[in-house]
């Protein structure tokens, strides 16, 4: 590279993975910088471009990864999702860009655009009001084939309950306002497992068992964690899932039913990878960084041959 490139990384807070970010980056000959989109804001008819991003006062990135978009009022993540928007106007490459991160955050219409693609995935559905939640509930629902109940924004686990009845619904206050219900998927054998494959660039590049000590699988609700080679139908499913919703990398989370077909949970277009790390030995914020670099035309992402990361169970 003649010059180093800029590469801005979104993150709220110095964490783990900004910091295997920063470092990838910088081996492949990049200049990046954590930084938060709260601390950002437009700056419209000064002369200064519109956008203001600290410690790029002369000049925008050349990219920007979004690792985390910080929480806040509809206000706020509407600001910050409209700065993304802008960035992408003028020429930056965001990874995942605004539109990437709506259609993922939002679970209905993950959902959606899933099934719109012919992605196998549970029978869904999203009701505003109690009511509607109910005659779901209804028809769908009864001892030993519960719905699960979801926030429509949320990850980790949290929130989640099982409803076999009407009277499992929560007020609607308690779901602020939505009700987003999906078939609970039994599996081939005794226990909970799920996968998360990882998927940069329309690749499956890393993959994970999920073994759960209950039915929410999540690595931070202490499930094992099995490193798997992502291959075969697994590996086109994540890809075509994360091609569904545009995202250019995604934590895709699959489930096998009880008649051994797999079908897509999730698609986050956020996703942390901390637990999928080590039990892989692909360097995945390595993958990441140079994605994201080769969607920028003036650079050549300097590729050397990786040392695989050791293998540990667990995570």
């Amino acid at each position: 590279m003649a010059q180093r490139t800029r590469i801005a990384i979104f993150t709220d807070g110095g964490d783990w993975h900004a910091g295997r970010l920063r470092r990838a980056f910088a081996a492949l000959g990049a200049d990046p910088l954590c930084l938060s989109l709260a601390d950002c804001r437009f700056e419209i008819g000064t002369g200064a471009g519109g956008l203001f991003l600290p410690g790029f006062e002369d000049g925008l990135p050349s990219g920007a990864f979004i690792r985390t978009i910080p929480g806040g009022s509809f206000e706020q993540v509407t600001l910050r999702l409209g700065l993304l928007h802008a960035l992408t106007a003028t020429g930056v490459a965001v990874y995942n860009d605004a539109r990437a991160v709506e259609r993922c955050v939002d679970k209905s219409m993950t959902s959606f655009l899933l099934d719109r693609a012919g992605v196998p995935t549970p029978p869904t559905w999203t009701a505003e009001t109690a009511e509607g939640a109910r005659a779901v509930v209804r028809s769908e629902a009864r001892p030993g084939r519960p719905l699960v109940l979801k926030p429509l924004f949320g990850s980790q686990g949290r929130g989640l309950r099982l409803v076999e009845d009407e009277a499992a619904l929560p007020p609607p206050e308690e779901v602020e306002g939505v009700y987003y219900l999906q078939h609970f998927v039994t599996g081939l054998t005794e226990g909970w497992r799920d996968w998360r494959v990882f998927v940069v660039g329309g690749r499956a590049v890393a993959a994970m068992i999920r073994h759960g000590t209950s039915w929410r699988t999540n690595a931070c609700r202490g499930a094992r964690c099995e490193g798997v080679t992502p291959t075969g139908e697994l590996a086109a499913l994540a890809v075509a899932a994360a091609h569904a919703v545009g995202a250019g990398y995604a934590g895709v989370d699959v489930i096998r039913d009880a008649r051994g077909r797999h079908l897509v949970l999730e698609v986050n277009s956020m996703p942390a990878w901390k637990a999928l790390q080590k039990v892989s030995a692909v360097d995945i914020a390595r993958a990441l960084a140079e994605d994201l670099l080769a969607q920028l035309p003036e650079v050549t992402p300097l590729r050397t041959a990786a040392r695989p990361a050791s293998v540990v169970a667990g995570g």
